[in-house]
């Protein structure tokens, strides 16, 4: 039980901390970033003056002469209301709306395909190390190769072969907005071609990253088989199918675990290089906009928004973690 108490204690003040920076980040910044974006929208036409308050007080101002302490209350409140101010970039849509309408696309696509890509690595790099010298263990050598080619070069040529030359999928987007010009629709056509739009992008993720599982269970594999328990069971009679299962890849699998915790909680941020090669509607796209636009309010917010999926997927795996092994509940 201590060992829960303690890891809700830490995410909880960890989550205080990263919460607090995001406020103090805009007003450490040189220059006026409210003033900045102010500016910037009223390129764009006249603006309210309760738009020009919100965002002095999400951003810090020079003009504001409340203390710093009655902002960063202030900025809590408006955190806890699912206000994140407004975007420069898609004025006047709210922050939470465009992350609201981004997040969805990037947890299906990138979620989805790291999964498929660590349940596939590890069960590869299981058989391989069980199985070393067969033609399971040569799919190492090739499968490192993929990974080491850049992330943008390796869409690049998927798309040259399977969407230019072939025609089998389409070039870019998450689904085809002639057909659906009123956007996304609850219906099968709909859920077709957002799997048709998705199957490139989610090929480039699992290439790229299926060889570095494969190839640290692998290694894992051959160290855990050497193991004393693993000699005293198949000296015990034990049937193969068991020790694999039940001691030797359960036991080798727990480092990855522990790496896939990490690469899940940056789901959200999605594969920002492969999201503008096949200008897919994610979260990873909408940094990249909100960059180039100096949109300090959509940065805030998406930084905010990765940070709490980063804490919350490892908060969740070290609760498996420390499930499957007793030795994290004991030392933690």
């Amino acid at each position: 039980m201590k060992f829960y108490a303690r890891r809700i204690t830490f995410y909880l003040v960890t989550l205080w901390a990263t919460i607090s920076l995001n406020f103090l980040l805009p007003r450490l910044m040189p220059g006026d970033p409210a003033d900045i974006m102010i500016a910037k929208l009223q390129r764009n036409g006249e603006i309210s003056a309760t738009t020009i308050r919100n965002i002095q007080l999400m951003l810090g101002s020079s003009d504001d002469d409340s203390s710093l302490w009655d902002q960063y209350v202030a900025y809590w409140g408006r955190l806890l209301q699912g206000d994140l101010g407004v975007s420069v970039t898609k004025y006047p849509a709210p922050v939470s709306e465009l992350i609201a309408n981004a997040l969805p696309w990037t947890i299906g696509l990138v979620g989805l395909a790291t999964i498929i890509s660590f349940v596939l690595g590890v069960g590869l790099g299981a058989i391989a190390g069980w199985r070393r010298g067969t033609w399971v263990d040569h799919l190492v050598p090739s499968t490192t190769v993929l990974q080491s080619i850049p992330y943008f070069w390796l869409a690049l040529i998927l798309v040259s072969i399977f969407a230019v030359n072939l025609r089998w999928f389409p070039i870019i987007g998450g689904y085809d907005v002639f057909e659906f010009p009123a956007g996304p629709d609850p219906s099968w056509a709909f859920v077709a071609s957002v799997i048709e739009h998705g199957t490139l992008p989610a090929l480039t993720i699992v290439l790229s990253s299926v060889g570095g599982w494969l190839f640290g269970m692998r290694n894992m594999m051959v160290s855990t088989l050497s193991e004393d328990y693993i000699v005293t069971a198949e000296a015990k009679g034990l049937r193969p199918r068991r020790i694999l299962g039940a001691y030797a890849a359960r036991n080798a699998a727990i480092p990855s675990i522990a790496g896939f915790s990490i690469t899940l909680g940056t789901v959200v941020a999605g594969s920002i290089v492969m999201e503008q090669v096949f200008t897919y509607p994610g979260v990873g796209k909408l940094m990249f906009q909100a960059v180039q636009n100096n949109d300090y309010a959509l940065m805030q917010g998406v930084f905010l928004v990765i940070t709490i999926t980063v804490l919350a997927a490892n908060f969740i795996m070290d609760l498996v973690y420390g499930t499957i092994d007793p030795r994290a509940r004991q030392h933690a």
